[in-house]
């Protein structure tokens, strides 16, 4: 009889083991392997770098540090499509458990290169157009992530141009149209610019070196200057800015990084948050959840950011009620 028990009680521990009862061992037992994962970065600048710090924050909030049981290969594809595809090709030859792809061209050249190791995007404008999802609730492939665009954004970003610059009438984008985020961004500031009675003025890049130019061609031809999310602009934005300050143009754009680099205002979001919740969706797929289960995330927070040193370069005069509910920075 007792040997009965003994028998039946062995059997039900191996029972429970089995159904879920040893999750946390099975879980730790996973962390104590070495996972590797691949970061691959279009170009370097704030927002981006803000990105990638947010996801490595989550993946060792979670538990998995490096050096410890995660080894990363960050690799950045300065601004060049043959590196960024070379670098895609790399890491699927490498064999890493998951790739993380930082901004839309990265994260294409990802999903052409497989189509079976997991990927993460973030800092996307629109993961659906750029096909790298079939749709925002349901992913549909090996790829999901987080994308950067609020719907409210460059809507409230043209309505500030009216609050702070009245007496604007022309706003100049300046832009590379081989980004297709780019080309998307420009598109939905057109759309609200026009609705707001602002006439755009386009100016075209393909390069960061082209950059300064392109602002420098703005002079006397508009009141404002609006960048959008633009790496190719943003990676050289100081140029910009230069141009802005001495020649007295107000100067908005596309996320709050900018701002605290010498831009004047924006309706932006976190980019380092946005990173965290793309390191939380990693947390889960090396623990066995599938990119495809997982919707793609959204940012959750808008903030209208300030830059006080900018204002005055740029010859703006700020009153209290312009500045009700702004993050000020540059004091």
């Amino acid at each position: 009889m007792r040997k009965s028990l003994a028998v039946i009680l062995s059997g039900a521990m191996l029972l429970l083991a089995a159904c879920g009862g040893g999750g946390n061992q099975a879980s730790g037992e996973k962390k104590d392997e070495m996972v590797k994962i691949g970061i691959t970065q279009i170009v370097e600048h704030p927002s981006l770098d803000a990105a990638r710090e947010g996801f490595i924050e989550a993946l060792k909030d979670a538990g998995y540090e490096e050096g410890k049981n995660l080894k990363l290969d960050y690799q950045n594809a300065q601004g060049d499509m043959n590196n960024n595809a070379s670098i895609a090709q790399k890491f699927v030859s490498d064999k890493n458990d998951l790739i993380l792809a930082i901004a839309t061209a990265s994260a294409q050249a990802a999903v052409q290169a497989t189509k079976d190791i997991p990927i993460l995007f973030t800092a996307i404008t629109d993961p659906v157009g750029a096909e790298l999802v079939q749709s925002m609730e349901k992913p549909g492939g090996n790829a999901t992530g987080t994308t950067d665009t609020h719907p409210d954004a460059i809507k409230n970003t043209i309505e500030a141009i009216k609050k702070f610059i009245p007496g604007a009438k022309k706003v100049g984008i300046i832009y590379n149209n081989g980004e297709p985020n780019s080309v998307v961004n420009v598109k939905n500031a057109k759309e609200a610019l026009e609705a707001a009675g602002l006439e755009a003025v386009e100016t075209t890049i393909s390069a960061s070196s082209e950059v300064k130019q392109a602002a420098e061609s703005m002079v006397g031809r508009v009141d404002v200057l609006y960048i959008p999310k633009d790496n190719t602009v943003v990676a050289a934005l100081e140029s910009v800015i230069t141009v802005a300050n001495d020649k007295d143009i107000p100067m908005f754009v596309g996320e709050g990084d900018s701002v605290k680099r010498g831009a004047f205002a924006s309706y932006g979001l976190d980019y380092h948050d946005l990173g965290y919740t793309t390191g939380k969706m990693a947390v889960e797929i090396l623990e066995g959840k599938k990119p495809a289960d997982i919707p793609v995330g959204y940012p959750e927070n808008l903030e209208l950011v300030v830059n006080k040193k900018a204002a005055e370069e740029e010859g703006i005069t700020l009153t209290e009620d312009m500045l009700k509910d702004a993050k000020i920075v540059g004091e």
